[in-house]
């Protein structure tokens, strides 16, 4: 019996008015679409997936940048990134 319960449709009672069955369907796929979306939020929540990369393995750190003209300071400057 509960078994029969668990994969029973839900049933739906209008309250208040009089929907055409147009209206009826359209409030029912709404409800189906959002009930499906809060799943699919709720799946991705579970697996949030691989860590992002570190700033310190990203390959633009590799690439060598002007070196400063010379001058007084440039040594100082060829230590900052620029």
């Amino acid at each position: 019996m509960s078994e029969a319960r668990e994969h029973a449709p839900e049933r739906i009672r209008v309250v208040r008015g009089n929907p055409t069955p147009e209206e009826l369907a359209a409030a029912v796929a709404v409800m189906r679409a959002r009930v499906a979306a809060a799943a699919a939020s709720a799946e991705a929540d579970a697996d949030p997936g691989p860590p992002p990369a570190s700033a310190w393995s990203h390959p633009a750190r590799t690439v060598p940048r002007r070196l400063p003209a010379p001058g007084p300071g440039a040594w100082r400057a060829s230590f900052w990134p620029g």
